[in-house]
Formats: structure tokens, sequence, C-alpha cells
């Protein structure tokens, strides 16, 4: 909770609202008192930080769609077996 402070926000619309509607940036009060730093300036930052959030997301995604079926099914078969060999040293 914040009381008494007055902030300025920027809230950027998710061009894919499948993930998430907006992301709100909390705007440094000395950011826009500098000279050279306008507005929009502030406002392109703002959509270039959000639009590189979601691409960073896109790629992992993307490269984990491109292993085919086979490959998940012996990753899983790996990790099930370590994990009952695991359990079984255990006990």
């Amino acid at each position: 909770m914040v009381k008494g402070i007055t902030r300025q926000v920027i809230l950027v619309k998710s061009p894919d609202p499948r993930l998430f509607e907006e992301a709100i940036f909390i705007v440094k009060e000395e950011a826009l008192a500098r000279e050279g730093v306008s507005a929009d300036r502030v406002l392109k930052e703002a959509r270039q930080a959000a639009d590189g959030y979601l691409k960073q997301g896109r790629a992992w995604n993307r490269r984990l769609e491109r292993l085919p079926g086979p490959v998940w099914g012996a990753a899983g078969a790996l990790l099930a077996s370590l994990g009952w060999t695991v359990w079984l040293l255990l006990l």
C-alpha cells in the first residue's frame, strides 16, 4: 500500500491479449524533468520494453515447440528413471 505519494504511470496495452491486458510502468520523477526527454519518448521506451518482454517469451516457446515428440518422450522417461533411482537409493 502506498500512502501520500503521487506517481506518474504509463499503461501500455498488450499486443497479445491472450497473455495479459496491459503493462504498468512507474515513471521516475526526474525522468520527465531532464532536458530532451519528452512524454512521447518515455511512452516509446515503455512500449519497446513491453514488446521486448513478449518477444523474449515467444522465442523460448518457439525453441521448445521445435523439439519433436519422441525427444519429449525420451526426456520424460529419463527423468522418471532418475526419480525412481534416487527414490530406491534413499530407501
